[in-house]
C-alpha cells in the first residue's frame, strides 16, 4: 500500500562524489531522497549519515544498466511513495578507455548502457509516477565530451553523453504536455574521488587541469548539487530541454 509524501527524489548513482551530494541537498531542500548504487554496505552508511542529519532517506541496491533491476525497483519506489517528483539521472561514467580500432563490442555496449541505457530505463520506468508528482522534472547527467568527442580512448563516452544531449531534449517534448519537465546539468572537472588514481599516481598533471579552466579552479560536487536543486525548484518551473555547464568555463577553453 502507497503513502503519499511531500516530495520524494530518486538519485542514481548517488552513495559517492557528485551523486551523494545532490542526495544531501536535495535532502536538506525537504525530500525524502531514495539513493541507488551498487555498493549496498556504502549505500547503508549513507542512509544513516543523512538520517542523523534529520533527512529522511532510503537505499535501493540495483544495476543501471540492467532493464529488469531498473524497471523494478523504480516502480517499487514509486509504489510505495504514491508518486515520485524528482528523478536524477546521475549514474555514468567513463567505464575505461579504449580506441575504436582496439574496442571490443562489449565494452562499447557497456560504456553505452552505463550512460544512456540507465537514462532511459530509469525516466520509462518513472514517468507514471512522475506524472502523479508535483512540478515534476527528470534531471540528466551529460559532458563537454557530448560536443567534442572526449579525449584519447573516450569517443564512446562522447558517443553516449552525446546521446544523453539528445534524450534529454527529447523526452522535454514527450512530457511536456504532462508539465514533466527535463533538463541536464554538465558539470566539467569536479574534484571527486572519481579522480584519486590520477591524483595519487599523477599529482603534477592533476594540478595542471585548473589551467584549461577560466576560473582557475575545479568544482566542487556542492557545486553541482545546488544547480540540480535549482532545476528541481520552482524557481526553475519554466525551464525545460535545457542543459547547464557546470564548468567554470572549461566549455570555451583558454
Amino acid at each position: 500500500m502507497s503513502k503519499i509524501v511531500d516530495k520524494i527524489a530518486v538519485i542514481t548513482g548517488a552513495t559517492g562524489g557528485i551523486g551523494y551530494e545532490v542526495a544531501k541537498r536535495l535532502g536538506r531542500d525537504g525530500y525524502t531522497v531514495v539513493l541507488n548504487g551498487i555498493e549496498h554496505e556504502i549505500g547503508a552508511e549513507r542512509v544513516k549519515e543523512l538520517t542523523a542529519e534529520g533527512i529522511s532517506a532510503e537505499y535501493y541496491g540495483f544495476d543501471v544498466t540492467k532493464e529488469d533491476e531498473v524497471t523494478k525497483n523504480i516502480n517499487a519506489i514509486g509504489e510505495k511513495y504514491g508518486k515520485i517528483d524528482v528523478l536524477v539521472n546521475n549514474a555514468g561514467g567513463l567505464g575505461g578507455r579504449s580506441r575504436f580500432e582496439e574496442m571490443t563490442t562489449e565494452f562499447y555496449r557497456f560504456v553505452m548502457a552505463l550512460n544512456l541505457d540507465s537514462v532511459f530505463f530509469a525516466s520509462r520506468a518513472a514517468i507514471p509516477f512522475l506524472k502523479k508528482g508535483e512540478n515534476s522534472t527528470i534531471i540528466n547527467y551529460t559532458s563537454n565530451a557530448g560536443w567534442n568527442a572526449g579525449g584519447p580512448g573516450a569517443g564512446i563516452y562522447g558517443t553516449s553523453k552525446a546521446g544523453v544531449h539528445a534524450i534529454t531534449r527529447a523526452l522535454a517534448k514527450d512530457l511536456a504536455e504532462y508539465n514533466i519537465r527535463v533538463n541536464a546539468v554538465s558539470p566539467g572537472t569536479i574534484d571527486t574521488p572519481f579522480h584519486t588514481q590520477i591524483k595519487s599516481t599523477k599529482p603534477e598533471v592533476f594540478a595542471s587541469w585548473k589551467n584549461n579552466i577560466m576560473l582557475g579552479r575545479l568544482g566542487q560536487p556542492e557545486e553541482v548539487a545546488s544547480v540540480v536543486s535549482f532545476l528541481a525548484s520552482n524557481d526553475a518551473a519554466f525551464i525545460t530541454a535545457e542543459t547547464i555547464q557546470i564548468g567554470g568555463g572549461q566549455a570555451l577553453g583558454i
